[in-house]
């Protein structure tokens, strides 16, 4: 068993290449092989959102506390809150992140195939995410 201390993980930025507006990630969870299974806990100030990007293996989201957004390549947004669970395939194209005016939450999970966890892509711009 390993126990991991509540405020023992430092909660970073999120690096601006990869996202749009202000985020902030703390590591939940992720091991050495075999070991492939990465969990982050996401938060989104309103507007903020990933680039564009796929998962080798696929991705789900829960999402812990507010309202956002998520969208797949060539579908609309979806509207995202509290409870709701979100799920990608393998190598699909799509971002997520807060909604124009309001915060969201969420725990990012997937695995990682030969080391690569997420191929990152374009930003969304303004008028993709529909602020």
């Amino acid at each position: 068993m390993n126990v991991i201390p509540c405020g023992s993980v430092a909660t970073i930025a999120a690096p601006e290449k990869y996202f749009t507006g202000r985020v902030l990630q703390t590591p939940i969870i992720e091991n050495d092989e075999p070991s492939r299974l990465r969990a982050v806990m996401v938060g989104f100030e309103p507007g903020a959102r990933t680039a564009w990007h796929t998962h080798p293996l696929g991705q789900t989201l829960y999402v812990v506390s507010g309202a956002g957004r998520a969208q797949s390549w060539g579908l609309p947004i979806v509207e995202l809150k509290a409870g709701d669970v979100v799920s990608f395939a393998p190598g699909e194209k799509h971002w997520h992140g807060a909604g124009p005016t309001t915060a969201m939450a969420h725990i990012a999970m997937h695995e990682a195939l030969k080391g690569v966890h997420v191929d990152w892509m374009e930003k969304v711009d303004d008028e993709q995410f529909g602020a």
